[in-house]
C-alpha cells in the first residue's frame, strides 16, 4: 500500500511542486496542486501565458504541449501518493490524444490540469488526462510512463 508523502495537504504552490517532480526552474509548468486523492489530481497552471515558457517555439505554445502539463501532474500525483519525489521517467505511449485547440498561449484563464490513474505498478503507470480552460477541454488523452530501475 502506498502512503501519502509527508502528509502534505492541498493546495501546494509552485515551489512545493518543483521539489516533488523531476522538472526545475521554468520547466516546472504547474502553478498549484488544487486537490488530489489516491486516484486523481487536479492542478492549475499559469505558465502557458508566460512569453518565457520553455516550450514555446516562435512565440507560440502549441496545444500538443499540454501533454507535458499532464505528465507533470502525473509525476506530482505519483510523488504525493507514493514515497516522495518522482525520478525522471520515460514516456512509453500516448493514446487517444485529442487536441481541441491549436494553441495554449491564447487562453487568458488558468489551465486546469487533471489526471486520473488508470493503472499503477511500482515502476510504471497509465493515466487519463484533460487540460481545460474556462470549462472548455483543450487537450485530452492517455499516457503511459515507465520509471527507471532503482540502483542499489
Amino acid at each position: 500500500m502506498r502512503r501519502a508523502f509527508a502528509m502534505l495537504s492541498a493546495p501546494l504552490d509552485h515551489e512545493a511542486i518543483a521539489a516533488l517532480v523531476p522538472h526545475a526552474g521554468s520547466m516546472c509548468l504547474l502553478h498549484r496542486a488544487e486537490a488530489w486523492d489516491a486516484d486523481r489530481i487536479s492542478c492549475s497552471a499559469l505558465s502557458h501565458a508566460d512569453p518565457r515558457n520553455p516550450l514555446r517555439r516562435d512565440g507560440l505554445l502549441p496545444a500538443i504541449c499540454g501533454v507535458e502539463y499532464a505528465l507533470q501532474a502525473m509525476a506530482l500525483h505519483g510523488a504525493l501518493t507514493g514515497d516522495g519525489p518522482q525520478p525522471a521517467g520515460f514516456l512509453a505511449s500516448l493514446r487517444g490524444v485529442d487536441l481541441h485547440a491549436d494553441r495554449l498561449d491564447g487562453q487568458p484563464s488558468p489551465l486546469k490540469v487533471e489526471a486520473v490513474a488508470l493503472a499503477r505498478e511500482a515502476r510504471s503507470f497509465i493515466y487519463g488526462f484533460t487540460l481545460a480552460a474556462d470549462g472548455r477541454v483543450l487537450v485530452a488523452g492517455q499516457a503511459a510512463v515507465i520509471l527507471p530501475a532503482v540502483s542499489r
